[in-house]
C-alpha cells in the first residue's frame, strides 16, 4: 500500500522519497525537486525527467502537480489525482 508524501521531499529523478526537503528547482514555473547538483541539472535539461505515468490511468503526469506516493522502501510513484492513488491501494487491499 502506498502512502502519500510532500513533493518537496522527494527527488524526482531518482524517484525516492528522502524523508528531509529536496532542492527545488524552477523549470517553467513550476516547482520540481532534486538530492543533488546533478539531479538538478537533469530537472532542468531534461524535460522526460519532469514527468511520469499514473499506474492506474495510464495517464502522462506532471511530477510539479502529480500526487506522489511511496512504498516502504520510499519508492515513489505520480498520480494524476487523490482517487487514482485511492484507486491503486483499492486494488492493492484486494489482494
Amino acid at each position: 500500500k502506498l502512502k502519500k508524501v510532500d513533493s518537496k521531499t522527494v527527488c524526482m529523478v531518482n524517484e525516492m522519497a528522502m524523508g528531509k526537503d529536496q532542492i527545488p528547482v524552477e523549470v517553467d514555473g513550476k516547482t520540481y525537486y532534486g538530492c543533488c547538483a546533478m539531479c538538478k541539472e537533469s530537472l532542468v535539461k531534461n524535460a522526460d525527467k519532469r514527468v511520469s505515468t499514473d499506474p492506474v490511468t495510464g495517464k502522462q503526469v506532471d511530477k510539479a502537480t502529480a500526487v506522489i506516493a511511496a512504498q516502504e522502501d520510499g519508492h515513489v510513484f505520480y498520480f494524476e489525482s487523490e482517487e487514482t492513488l485511492a484507486k491503486h491501494n483499492k486494488l492493492y487491499d484486494a489482494q
